[in-house]
């Protein structure tokens, strides 16, 4: 996987064995939600370059290769502070766990451009963030979805925020899931498919063979309901949208997921009443803490929403 790092208006990726010798927009397209045409004209306006060298849109990169562009000026130059409340589970000196809330947005970006978990965050730390994020997504090591409530990790200095995000490329630090699927599961199942960018739908992920990354999700049913599972999905990779898209992809869906096809069925439509995006809940987060060394295991409770979509489903059982 290639490794990026953004600050202001710059962007890297060093390229490793498993990106070598595919094109330079397709690499990009992967890493960024830039459409290709939109890459390949950033290409050949010279904003990208690899080694210092601008290269045309065709080239293929290599192992060790770094890519540098200059990405388009935002119409807001960094995040401001603002006062919203944040459900702190553990701070200390060096990380910040947050209870994120289903609808909160982790940073700033186009259509969103406050009322951010970084605006809050920058706000209640008083600017103590690491800045590898870049001015947008200062702290900001990994994200969940808008939509999707739960367990999240910040850092608070430079040194924190890489050893966290080596955790999470190494697959040390462990990231728990509950979800309600559509229809009927009723064994564990390991689910290894890879996940690239939809090939016609930029903003969305689908299994795909081609530009694609491996992708693997533990799935452990916890309750079986009619037309519905309740289930914990273990992440052994962190891919965009790695869930959701999984369990589409052998057709059970996210309850309430209008982008992967979560729609409520005629049985659960009472159950499901008001439900406004997926039903999923980052519920345990561990991690080795980047000054101490100790293991550490955070777990969330499930959201009032959650816990009555789970009472209405069992009032149908």
């Amino acid at each position: 996987m290639p490794m990026r790092q953004s600050k202001n208006k710059k962007m890297k990726i060093i390229i490793d064995q498993a990106d070598s010798g595919r094109r330079i927009d397709a690499v990009i397209a992967d890493e960024t939600e830039y459409t290709r045409s939109r890459i390949q004209k950033l290409i050949d306006d010279g904003a990208v370059k690899v080694g210092g060298v601008a290269v045309p849109k065709s080239y293929k990169v290599k192992e060790g290769d770094v890519i540098e562009m200059d990405e388009p000026e935002p119409e807001m130059s960094e995040a401001a502070p603002e006062d919203i409340p944040l459900d702190i589970i553990y701070e200390d000196d060096d990380i910040i766990v947050i209870n994120k809330p289903k609808g909160l947005v982790v940073h700033p970006a186009a259509g969103n451009k406050s009322g951010t978990l970084v605006n809050a965050l920058l706000y209640h730390c008083n600017g103590s963030l690491s800045g590898i994020g870049g001015v947008i997504r200062p702290g900001i090591v990994h994200r969940i979805d808008k939509m999707t409530s739960g367990l999240l990790v910040a850092a608070k200095n430079d040194a924190a925020h890489v050893n966290l995000s080596e955790q999470i490329k190494a697959h040390t630090a462990r990231r728990v899931y509950h979800a309600i699927a559509v229809g009927s599961i009723f064994d564990d199942v390991t689910l290894d498919y890879p996940i690239g960018r939809h090939p016609i739908d930029r903003k969305k992920m689908a299994v795909t063979e081609k530009n694609s990354k491996p992708a693997v999700t533990h799935v452990h049913v916890i309750e079986n309901f009619l037309g519905a599972t309740y289930v914990e999905c273990s992440l052994e990779t962190g891919r965009t949208h790695q869930i959701r898209v999984h369990l589409s992809h052998i057709g059970h869906p996210v309850l309430g997921d209008d982008v992967y096809g979560g729609i409520k069925n005629y049985v659960m439509h009472n159950c499901s009443s008001g439900l406004v995006g997926q039903c999923l809940h980052a519920k345990k987060l561990t991690l080795v803490h980047p000054r101490t060394n100790e293991e550490m295991t955070f777990e969330s409770p499930l959201p009032d929403y959650f816990e009555k979509i789970l009472k209405n489903l069992r009032g149908k059982n």
